[in-house]
C-alpha cells in the first residue's frame, strides 16, 4: 500500500482517520501543543491494517498527525512529564458542543485520554516514510458485558 495522506474536516472524516490509526503507538514525549499556532501535533507508529511485509510479517510505519485551530488541551491517564511513556491510540472521536465547535478526543488503553477543544474539525494525517516489519499483531479482549 502507499504511504497514507488524509485529512479530515467533519466527523467522517475523522473517523476513517481513527481507523487507520487504531493501534498506534506514540510516546509522551512526540506529541505537543503550540497555543500561539493553535495547532496540537504527534508522531506515532501506526500499525499497517492493510499490509504485510515480505516474510509475511505484519507492518508499522511512521506517522505524523496534527490538529488545527486547538484552543485547549486536557489529559487524563498519564504524566506530561513521563516523556518515554508509551500510549497505544484506540479511537479519535469528536463530541460537538457549539457546532462547528467542539471536543476531539483520542482514546488510548489503559484509560488515558487526551481531549482537545476545537473551533472545528481540521486534522491531517501523513505517513512519514518506509514501512517496517513488526512480530505481533495487536489484539484486544472482548469485552464482557
Amino acid at each position: 500500500m502507499d504511504e497514507l495522506k488524509l485529512f479530515a474536516l467533519d466527523d467522517e472524516d475523522l473517523a476513517v482517520i481513527s481507523t487507520h490509526l487504531q493501534d498506534a503507538v506514540v510516546k509522551v514525549g512526540d506529541m505537543g501543543f503550540v497555543p500561539k499556532s493553535q495547532r496540537f501535533a504527534l508522531l506515532l507508529n501506526r500499525f499497517d491494517w492493510d499490509q504485510k511485509a515480505d516474510g509475511g510479517t505484519f507492518v508499522r510505519r511512521r506517522s505524523g498527525l496534527h490538529f488545527e485551530r486547538v484552543r485547549n488541551v486536557k489529559v487524563r491517564g498519564f504524566d506530561l512529564k513521563a516523556q518515554e511513556q508509551v500510549l497505544n491510540l484506540l479511537a479519535i472521536t469528536f463530541l460537538p458542543t457549539e457546532e462547528p465547535s467542539g471536543l476531539l478526543q483520542l482514546t488510548f488503553s489503559g484509560g488515558a485520554e487526551i481531549r482537545l477543544e476545537v473551533e472545528c474539525i481540521e486534522a491531517g494525517m501523513s505517513d512519514l516514510g518506509p514501512a517496517w516489519g513488526c512480530p505481533h499483531k495487536p489484539e484486544h479482549r472482548d469485552s464482557v458485558a
